[in-house]
């Protein structure tokens, strides 16, 4: 195993992502476990540089351990079946023997954002005036690039913004905490999701192995998700693409890189190019409706109007859909999705982000359209 220096550029600067102390939605999904990070307290730049944000370490609670203790048979385990992969174990052990607790990560996963954010909160927190003027900006500035890769994969340009938009911010804000310590704590510290944080931190250290970054150096979001499109390293690892062919893809600095990932994965799950993503209903019965409890398409356009739901779909009653509660503050409003929209929560399986990175899409399509016509 052999880490090299960091490949990547990191520019520092001091900005705080709220939902990364406060956010995960559980189970945690190939690609961003994290709901979108936040920057909403800054103003959009002039021009936007794809750079990660490094911002110092959240600070270690008193009573933890500095460091993980390597004679714990669990962690002893783990490097043996790193080393029968091909890593070097007195290399594992020293990134290991570096990694710190963090008690704070631990926090934020038993509180998930989704959870405590109404639907109407989150899209206003997700929204802004200053995230869509940003990322039409965005639009602007690659256009011939977005066009290319969105020919190439089949996926529309605003997707892949408002991805990066609801993300990071457009890779503005990818995370303060180092991704080994995120990883290793949740993968040794925290039993509920230990088994999936461990294989992640697995994959991390064969990612550092095969990109040649050091391994210590990288930060991300408190659940290990990294770069301007919060990939967990499994996900990095397999749709990660690089547009000029080099042996590491790079989704901090590189803009092709980064929107062609996007649509990889996207189309990878199965996008479907020109097909809808949701639709907006009109329900004039006085029950409450309760949409599934995990994301599926489980319903039908025919079954969704039985039950007292009128879409405004062409679409046959026999489509595929889900039903999804949009709750405004004085009213209970109901939307359909379609498989489009199910693609979208295998980045993130939250409802509330999908509901989010459309209506984002929709946002910076329309506004492009309005300035076309101009």
């Amino acid at each position: 195993m052999q880490f090299c220096p960091l490949r990547i550029a990191l520019l520092s600067c001091a900005l705080l992502c709220v939902h990364a102390a406060l956010s995960a939605d559980a189970p945690p999904t190939p690609a961003a476990v994290a709901p979108p990070a936040d920057a909403s307290s800054t103003p959009a730049a002039a021009s936007i540089p794809p750079a990660a944000t490094v911002v110092p370490a959240a600070p270690q609670n008193a009573i933890e351990p500095d460091h993980f203790d390597l004679s714990r048979p669990e962690i002893r385990s783990f490097i043996d079946q790193l080393v029968a992969q091909g890593l070097d174990r007195d290399q594992l052990t020293a990134v290991l023997s570096a990694a710190e607790p963090q008690g704070r990560v631990i926090d934020a996963m038993t509180r998930p954002v989704e959870k405590t954010l109404q639907w109407w909160e989150y899209r206003a927190h997700v929204l802004t005036p200053a995230r869509i003027e940003a990322g039409v900006q965005l639009w602007h500035e690659h256009k011939e690039l977005l066009d290319q890769i969105a020919l190439e994969y089949q996926v529309p340009p605003e997707y892949l913004i408002a991805v990066l938009g609801v993300e990071t911010q457009y890779g503005r804000v990818t995370g303060r905490y180092r991704v080994v310590d995120a990883l290793a704590t949740l993968g040794f510290d925290y039993p509920p999701r230990a088994n999936y944080f461990r294989r992640e931190l697995g994959e991390y250290l064969l990612l550092a192995h095969e990109e040649g970054f050091e391994p210590l150096s990288i930060r991300g979001s408190y659940a290990g998700a990294m770069g301007a499109l919060q990939f967990m390293p499994s996900s990095y690892r397999k749709y990660a693409v690089s547009t000029v062919h080099a042996r590491a893809s790079d989704l901090w600095n590189e803009w092709g890189d980064i929107f062609a990932s996007t649509a990889n994965y996207l189309h990878q799950y199965g996008w479907q190019y020109s097909a809808p993503v949701l639709a907006e209903t009109q329900f004039a019965g006085d029950a409450v409706l309760a949409p599934a409890e995990h994301m599926a398409l489980n319903e039908t356009l025919g079954s969704l109007r039985a039950r007292g739901l009128s879409v405004a779909s062409t679409l046959p009653d026999s489509t595929p859909a889900l039903l999804l509660a949009a709750p405004e503050p004085d009213t209970m409003v109901y939307r359909i999705g379609f498989h489009n929209f199910y693609v979208l929560t295998r980045y993130n399986s939250s409802p509330l982000y999908a509901m989010a990175v459309h209506d984002l899409a929709e946002a910076l399509r329309q506004q492009i359209a309005q300035e076309a016509a101009l």
